[in-house]
């Protein structure tokens, strides 16, 4: 009972789309399969793994084993899975079939911070671009105003004031079934599938 308890605390998130159908017209039901069932599974799994060997870890939320794990070497591997586990659930959030429309507020903050909408798809995109190997990018919010941060590895943009709004995967398993090695074409077809009216909810 103990194990099954502490696997149904930390559990894939249960995503707005059938992955059986993808989220056109961007990522194949085959690129999501993998990358949900197998890779985010796989960090799931192993976290519930650490939490499991640990009781002093039993009933924290993945936020707190993230700040509790991020700076101590001896819990680097709790650090990976936990911040794994967080950025794909977060960018399952930020992602629908055919994308949605902006609303209002969202084009108001973007253009107040980056000049114009389509100034910051610019700059986000060439950030993601040159986020060296594996790692995410982010748009988030810091001292009331929006910034684009780039993250390695597993990290995520919860420190130093930053409130996560939108992330993009730019790790090769997020993108490498429907796009090969081409994180250039997978960014450039990543706004068709953005869900701004939940982007927007994370203001």
């Amino acid at each position: 009972m103990r194990c099954c308890a502490l696997f149904l605390k930390h559990a894939l998130p249960t995503l707005k789309f059938p992955v059986e159908g993808g989220i056109p017209p961007v990522i194949s039901a085959k690129q999501l399969d993998l990358h949900y069932n197998k890779h985010h599974n796989t960090y799931v799994t192993n976290l519930n793994n650490l939490v499991g060997a640990d009781s002093s870890l039993e009933g924290k939320t993945v936020e707190e084993l993230i700040f509790l794990a991020r700076d101590d070497p001896q819990k680097k591997g709790l650090f990976n899975n936990a911040a794994q586990h967080f950025n794909h659930s977060f960018y399952w959030k930020c992602l629908t079939p055919n994308g949605s429309s902006m609303p209002d507020s969202m084009k108001e903050a973007l253009s107040k911070s980056f000049g114009s909408v389509e100034a910051f798809q610019s700059e986000f995109s060439k950030s993601a671009l040159a986020n060296f190997g594996s790692g995410w990018t982010w748009l988030a919010s810091q001292d009331g105003k929006l910034v684009i941060v780039n993250t390695s590895n597993a990290e995520v943009a919860l420190k130093d004031g930053l409130k996560p709004i939108l992330t993009c995967d730019v790790w090769e398993h997020a993108y490498y079934v429907d796009f090969l090695n081409r994180r250039d074409s997978y960014l450039e077809s990543f706004w068709k599938i953005v869900d701004w009216e939940a982007v927007s909810a994370n203001l």
